[in-house]
């Protein structure tokens, strides 16, 4: 798991539409921190901070510490809300959280053996059905990844989430069916030449006799002229 985020945080007074649109004038994103058995307390970020955690590919769906009057307080990054226009954050929901807090969260999947896989050397393809692996995991145990081997599958063949060893005290959300993450599929091209030579060779193992059956003969009960 990556090293947390440190984000320096104020406690907003005032909440409502007019204090968030106030807090972002200010240079703000505006943010609420609940969880934990404690209340909820409106908070505001500084702007370029968010942008550069928002950047560094860490900070959604992460552990993250903030820090308030140099009391730190670590919280799980549930959801940022994003302008429609621009694109920039407007918006940020966090947890409170301890390193044992359960949480679920979806983690990146990384394949790996591709170059050694028979089914991609035959000019197979990788069928990706997830990329990402929705685990129930402790807060402080997050994967950064899980790491998926693909280098023994043949062509039809897939890899399904009992296959794959996931980190200690993880455990998948959807419980009930051993869903596929990624197979190995014939390309078109690949079919298409099958089917080829499959029909030249039936085409060759069909006797010229019955090839020629039915062309050119004499219809019935007429003599040859």
């Amino acid at each position: 798991m990556s090293q947390n985020l440190k984000l320096d945080v104020t406690v907003r007074e005032t909440t409502g539409t007019g204090a968030a649109r106030q807090s972002r004038r200010e240079g703000n994103v505006p943010g609420v921190l609940y969880g934990g058995d404690e209340p909820s307390v409106s908070i505001a970020l500084r702007f370029n901070e968010v942008i550069k955690a928002i950047n560094s590919g860490t900070f959604l769906n992460s552990m993250v510490e903030l820090v308030h009057d140099g009391k730190p307080q670590k919280v799980f990054t549930k959801d940022v809300d994003f302008h429609p226009v621009t694109d920039m954050p407007t918006h940020v929901d966090f947890f409170r959280v301890t390193n044992k807090t359960i949480i679920d969260v979806e983690v990146p999947v990384t394949f790996v053996g591709e170059e050694e896989s028979p089914g991609l050397k035959e000019d197979g393809t990788l069928n990706v059905v997830r990329y990402a692996i929705e685990l129930s995991v402790p807060a402080g145990d997050i994967p950064d990844s899980i790491e998926v081997d693909v280098s023994k599958l043949e062509i039809g063949d897939s890899i399904n989430i009992s296959d794959i060893t996931l980190p200690k005290g993880a455990k998948p959300t959807i419980d009930d069916r051993d869903f596929t993450i990624a197979s190995i599929v014939a390309t078109r091209a690949a079919v298409e030449e099958d089917e080829d030579e499959d029909i030249d060779i039936a085409a060759d193992g069909v006797p010229a006799t019955e090839q020629d059956a039915g062309q050119g003969d004499d219809e019935p009960g007429k003599d040859s002229e």
